[in-house]
């Protein structure tokens, strides 16, 4: 009889995810006291874009096949992309950024993609530690991307709304975290597949649409490019571990 796990605290949870606050912290405070150059920037780029996709096709992919749903399966990721697209519109449309700081069109769809990362972490910590796990350390590279960008959006404003700015917007990451594990603790397995379906569907799209798009916008060198691959193979050999 298989042994039945017990899912990981609140506690635990919300303390997992406060590990990519962290790194928009750290993230902003580099970026604030010194910019890193084109070719750091675009290397820790394309890392994180190989280490989300690793983690969404070895972790994420197979907890999602258990349901054996296709129509389900299909139609969450098919709404997680039709989020994103409309998240992506938003920014297109209304972020235009000051020289005073990020607008409110880019600042809002920034914090909805990071309450839908969070509300993952939740719902991977519910799925299986492991996943979890793995996840968080993926999107603690992203947060770590997204407080030096968000830092150098900040670049006239005083030093501490530079660094408090994008790390008190990265809380929203322990707000989703919060809810994915207090309101999904007892979810159905194809709730979960579900569920998880979408939010793959958002972190792909983050994959290719933000991370790598900034990544060729800032420098691509065959150095940054392999960056990509090797944050990939590291989390495909970390998730063959039992």
């Amino acid at each position: 009889m298989q042994e039945v796990i017990a899912p990981p605290s609140v506690l635990k949870v919300l303390l997992i995810a406060a590990i990519p606050v962290g790194a928009a912290l750290i993230g902003a405070t580099v970026a604030a006291l010194r910019p890193p150059g084109l070719v750091v920037r675009s290397s820790i780029q394309h890392f994180a874009a190989g280490v989300i996709f690793s983690v969404v096709a070895v972790e994420l992919l197979p907890e999602i096949r258990k349901g054996h749903d296709p129509f389900e399966v299909g139609w969450t990721f098919a709404a997680g992309v039709a989020l994103m697209l409309l998240i992506d519109k938003l920014v297109k449309r209304y972020g235009h950024a000051s020289v005073s700081g990020p607008s409110p069109g880019q600042l809002v769809p920034i914090g909805v993609d990071l309450l839908l990362d969070g509300l993952l972490i939740g719902i991977a910590m519910t799925a299986g530690l492991k996943q979890g796990i793995l996840l968080t350390v993926a999107l603690t590279l992203e947060l770590f991307s997204l407080g030096l960008a968000m830092a150098l959006e900040f670049g006239n404003s005083k030093m501490r709304v530079r660094i408090l700015a994008p790390t008190g917007i990265a809380c929203l990451m322990i707000v989703g975290a919060w809810l994915g594990r207090t309101m999904l603790a007892d979810a159905s397995e194809h709730t979960m597949a579900g569920l998880l379906s979408f939010g793959s569907a958002a972190l792909l799209f983050l994959v290719t649409e933000e991370l790598l798009i900034e990544a060729h916008e800032s420098a691509n060198t065959a150095v940054t490019t392999t960056m990509f691959f090797v944050g990939f193979l590291i989390f495909e050999l970390l998730g063959m571990l039992e």
